[in-house]
């Protein structure tokens, strides 16, 4: 008989890596663990590290009262079976409203204030682990650090919230329905509010890290920074490092006139105040497309040869790095344009590679200029090898 317990998730430098020669499907991974469903009724969330499986266990048990939580049907060391629903994410159901329906307005303010009542510490679900079922019943997912994180207010919700363009339509069910609880939310954030200069963001081992209980949204995370929308049109880049800051300003400062720099409105030690680049990042639209434009690759070519006139010496926009907007492709990330030594755009190059597109790519920039072609194939391009499937 199969058994999900055959199943292994482990650590990985980026994300879990999993093993799993069962045939239960993996439908949803996160930092903590990863999920397979079992059945109709139940899938199973397996843990790399026991010590958060127990977490989750405590907060389930504290919460199997709740009717929004799952309910837990056997636990082990590295796992929790639990109830699996088929239905939208708070997200997805939320994505063409102009408005937040007031029974759902209703039915979250019951769920913070529930969590709240079973001395949970945090008051808080992002959208995406917020399910809707039938009749418009909500479910809450993911309760690892139900006890462990301090939001005394719905932090994540109101970010995802304002992300969509709903939380302000949210707030004013919160202060009609329940006004004692609004002007709570009001008083913490006024009393917590921070200047989006003075954003901690650490930088520990390389890697960024950022405060969960910073109200802005964070919209992206990097090696060196952190970037949170602040308004509409703008965003800001918090830096681990003044390095870095410095760095990339130089190069987005003085690029202003070169049409894929997003605009600079203000810089400081630490951050860079910049427009808000709306549209999908490069990567995960070709992941949508069956070939690859010619327009496209023309597009991309334009920016890497305009680099290279610009004095950039390092010459690559890999395509999570690059924005499509309604003005045309920008591309972000630039602390190292002018101080690593890259003639080639290798980083794009191997992101083609894998989406199936670099033949056609390079076959389209043969014909657009051929003395780049020539530049970039004189030498063997470096790709990773292909991985062998085993058994």
């Amino acid at each position: 008989m199969e058994t999900f317990k055959k199943i292994k998730v482990t650590k990985g430098e980026k994300m879990l890596e999993i093993e799993n020669p069962t045939s239960y499907p993996l439908i949803g991974m996160g930092a903590q663990g990863a999920v397979f469903q079992l059945s109709e009724e139940k899938c199973v969330k397996i843990y790399p590290d026991p010590l958060k499986a127990e977490m989750e266990k405590e907060s389930l048990l504290a919460g199997k009262h709740l009717d929004f939580f799952p309910s837990v049907y056997e636990s082990g060391e590295n796992y929790i079976v639990m109830d699996y629903f088929n239905a939208p994410t708070l997200k997805e159901y939320l994505r063409n409203c102009t408005y937040i329906p007031e029974s759902i307005a209703r039915k979250l303010l019951e769920i913070l204030k529930q969590l709240k009542e079973a001395k949970f510490t945090m008051i808080d679900a992002p959208l995406r682990h917020i399910f809707v079922l039938e009749n418009e019943e909500l479910k809450v997912i993911d309760h690892v650090n139900a006890f462990k994180r301090q939001h005394p207010v719905p932090l994540k919700l109101l970010r995802d919230l304002n992300i969509i363009l709903l939380k302000e339509s949210f707030l004013s069910y919160v202060e009609s329905l329940e006004p004692e609880i609004y002007q709570e939310w009001d008083d913490y954030f006024h009393k917590n509010q921070l200047d989006y200069k003075e954003i901690p963001v650490g930088d520990a081992s390389g890697k960024v890290k950022t405060d969960s209980a910073v109200a802005q949204p964070l919209i992206g995370k990097g090696h060196q920074g952190a970037v949170y929308r602040v308004s509409e049109g703008k965003c800001v880049k918090i830096y681990g490092k003044v390095d870095h800051a410095k760095l990339e300003q130089k190069v987005l400062v003085s690029g202003q006139e070169l049409s894929f720099i997003p605009k600079v409105y203000e810089t400081g030690k630490n951050y860079t105040l910049m427009e808000y680049l709306t549209g999908p990042d490069m990567n995960s639209y070709l992941k949508k497309q069956s070939s690859l434009s010619p327009e496209t690759s023309q597009g991309i070519l334009a920016i890497l040869t305009a680099m290279k006139k610009r004095g950039f010496t390092l010459i690559d926009a890999p395509l999570r790095h690059i924005i499509i907007t309604n003005k045309g492709f920008k591309v972000v990330d630039h602390v190292y344009s002018f101080t690593r030594e890259q003639s080639r755009p290798l980083e794009l190059f191997e992101n083609l590679h894998e989406r199936g597109f670099l033949d056609d790519f390079l076959n389209h920039v043969k014909v657009l200029n051929p003395q780049v072609y020539e530049e970039w194939t004189k030498e063997p391009i470096p790709l990773p090898e292909p991985v062998e499937e085993v058994g």
